[in-house]
């Protein structure tokens, strides 16, 4: 989200204070809400979901409803993106260290 800098304080408190909520809703995993060190009018909110079920809900929920009415805060149209992630079997043997801490 690129949002205009006399309206940032706005959209970040706006998603601040729905981000604890998201959090809680059936099947969010993570809801990270981040701004660019090279640019601070540039937002991003990062949720995970652990089904497409879930996150279709959320995206029909009043709390994602008021996200985006907040999207007129914004200089330019925001952009939505989605990506599955999926974790084959038999990484471990191809990266040992993966999921372990450095030693």
């Amino acid at each position: 989200m690129n949002v205009l800098s006399e309206k940032r304080l706005e959209l970040s408190q706006t998603i601040a204070s729905l981000s604890g909520f998201i959090r809680m809703e059936k099947g969010c995993e993570s809801c990270d809400f981040y701004q660019s060190i090279e640019d601070e009018n540039r937002l991003f909110l990062l949720e995970e979901w652990d089904t497409r079920k879930n996150l279709m809900a959320h995206l029909k929920s009043e709390r994602f409803k008021v996200i985006l009415g907040a999207m007129c805060l914004l200089r330019e149209p925001y952009e939505m993106m989605f990506h599955a992630v999926f974790h084959p079997k038999g990484m471990e043997e191809i990266y040992p260290k993966i999921g372990r801490s450095c030693d």
